[in-house]
């Protein structure tokens, strides 16, 4: 995880005045790229965007664009040296990040222009790299290995955390900010209404709204997950610590405090070893969920819904692999029914 980036530590010192933001140094002829970064991320985009973009923004000038193109100044940042930002990850990264790269370079670029910094944007309509590495398919478990997989959690510390996401989709940060006033049992309804994740670098807990305006939602509760939510209850009201800061949420561990993201993920690679299957990260929890239910025939768009995803499109594109299995499925089903000779 990229650490947030510092005045000092992007080489900003010698424009003392700019870090301070007087303001005065903003139109100087030896004003970095990385003292522009520092001071768009900062005080442009400041608290505008969530703490997982400001981090995924950071994690790529720090890795990609700042080791090219950090110590130039400003003015002189043309279109072949952020096509050459992007030439340089073509063989490493898949297009999406690369995409994501190209679209930091062209916010911030896009910001100096309107402060009069840059006469244009040298991210070009031209300026792109579509010879990525190809994503890698996002798995979900089979029947029997999400069998497995339960049998071998089953009286685990982590249990009901793994087992909820299998019957709801929820993203973990989702799961984690889980409060019990967010619990419906009369309505059967979670309320899903913001996400928690651990900064390593300040050592708190991150609390905002979940990932965008249609992740805020209410999601159904099979049987399964009701019974898994009140056994929780039941494990939380034996618990001897809990802390006061967290008294009201859902999931914590024995010190009574969250559990933190990656720690989910460590645990989840010792479950697979233990199980003998190919080891998964959380979100595939989430995959093999919606899996199920495009399996079971749920519509689409009432998939779409329960998931929180921004659009009909993005739920089409993770699962039309599933779909066709579907499709062949059924016209199989129906073989004998339509042979007429």
């Amino acid at each position: 995880m990229a650490k947030n980036l510092k005045g000092k530590e992007l080489g900003i010192g010698i424009n003392q005045r700019f870090e301070d933001g007087s303001g005065n140094i903003l139109h100087g002829e030896d004003l970095t790229t990385d003292a522009w970064y520092y001071y768009w991320i900062e005080n442009i985009k400041g608290v505008n965007i969530r703490f997982n973009t400001r981090r995924n923004y950071n994690e790529r000038y720090a890795k990609n664009i700042r080791p090219l193109i950090g110590g130039m100044l400003l003015k002189d940042i043309k279109p072949l040296h952020c096509q050459n930002v992007l030439n340089q990850m073509a063989s490493r990264y898949s297009n999406s990040m690369i995409d994501q790269t190209r679209l930091v370079m062209r916010m911030m670029f896009d910001s100096a222009v309107e402060n009069e910094l840059l006469a244009k944007n040298p991210v070009t309509k031209s300026v792109k790299c579509t010879s990525g590495k190809k994503a890698k398919a996002m798995r979900a478990l089979t029947i029997e290995e999400q069998k497995l997989f339960l049998k071998i959690i089953k009286g685990t510390s982590s249990y009901n955390q793994y087992a909820l996401l299998l019957q709801t989709g929820l993203r973990t940060g989702e799961m984690i900010g889980l409060r019990w006033a967010d619990v419906d049992f009369d309505k059967r309804i979670l309320h899903i209404r913001r996400t928690m994740e651990y900064q390593q670098s300040t050592g708190r807990w991150t609390i905002g709204e979940p990932k965008t305006k249609n992740s805020v939602r209410d999601v159904p509760l099979t049987q399964e997950a009701i019974n898994i939510l009140k056994a929780q209850k039941e494990k939380l009201a034996s618990q001897e610590i809990i802390s006061a800061e967290f008294a009201d949420h859902v999931f914590l561990c024995k010190h009574g405090t969250p559990t933190k993201n990656s720690t989910y993920d460590s645990k989840l690679s010792y479950y697979c070893d233990k199980a003998g299957i190919e080891r998964f990260s959380m979100h595939v929890l989430r995959h093999t969920f919606a899996t199920r239910c495009i399996e079971g025939g749920m519509r689409p768009k009432t998939l779409q819904m329960i998931l929180g995803h921004s659009s009909i499109a993005v739920t089409m594109n993770l699962y039309v692999h599933v779909t066709d299995e579907e499709k062949a499925k059924e016209v199989k089903n129906i073989e004998k029914t339509l042979k007429i000779i």
